[in-house]
This record gives structure tokens, sequence and C-alpha cells, in this order.
């Protein structure tokens, strides 16, 4: 009896740290972003060399950066510009802007996941595009860290 009630506190420990981190949008942004950038590495590495192609591999980063901007412009409501972020009061002073950077990513990533099974030459002209529109993005919208 103590066991299963020892159980059932740790679910629901886990049960209200998963709804306090689903309401901090600074906290999902941030996991969205350090998936991508890991999504991105997967694609970049091979575009570079460094790693062989592997056209199922590059397609599901492709499409799990697809993906993940259709949400991300969401995880920036009001208020959200405080506590430990490197979002730009920009994002908020020019949302139309940061919008149409995130679609474009989205499009671009969506293009490269079509184009993987053609090959790597296939993938390279969406890489640069994702390439362009991340360092876009953070040129305009993100806060240098010091």
């Amino acid at each position: 009896m103590r066991f299963k009630t020892i159980l059932a506190g740790l679910a629901l420990s886990l049960g209200v740290l998963t709804l306090a981190h689903a309401a901090d949008p600074v906290a999902e942004r941030q996991a969205l972003m350090k998936d991508n950038a890991a999504a991105a590495k997967t694609i970049f590495q091979m575009v570079q060399g460094k790693e062989p192609y592997d056209a199922a591999a590059a397609q599901a980063a492709f499409e799990k950066i697809a993906a993940d901007m259709k949400t991300f412009p969401s995880l920036f409501p009001a208020g959200s510009d405080q506590g430990k972020t490197t979002a730009s009061p920009a994002i908020w002073q020019d949302k139309a802007g940061f919008d149409a950077i995130a679609a474009k990513l989205g499009a671009d990533a969506a293009a490269g996941a079509a184009a993987a099974t053609g090959g790597l030459d296939a993938i390279k002209a969406a890489a640069t595009a994702i390439g362009g529109s991340c360092q876009s993005c953070h040129e305009k919208f993100r806060v240098k860290k010091s």
C-alpha cells in the first residue's frame, strides 16, 4: 500500500511538472530551438561532408524543423519576453516579420524533406535557405549573448 502511495505521489508530481513546463512558453520555445539545432546539425553535417548522406535522417530532420515552425510563433505570447530568454523585444514589435521568417523556414524545411530522397545535391538548396532564415531571424529577433 505504501509503495502504491509513493508511486501515485510521484505520478502526480510528474504531471504537475509537465503542466508547469507546458505553461511556460519560454521553456517550450527553448526546448523547441534546441531540438531544431540538433536537426539542423544533422542536415549541415551531411551537406558539409562530415557525415555520410542518409536520406531518411535528412528527411526526418527537415520534417522536424517544418513541423516546429508551425507552432513556434505561438510560443511568443504577450508577456513572455520576461525571464531567462534571448528573445528580442523586436519579436513583439514586428510580429508579422517574425512570423514571416518562421513561415519561410518551415516552407524551406518542407522543400528539403520532399527533396531528401533525391540525394545530397537535392537538399543543398534547402539547407542553404534554412541557414539563411535561421541567421536572419537570429540577427533581427534574438538578443546577442554576452
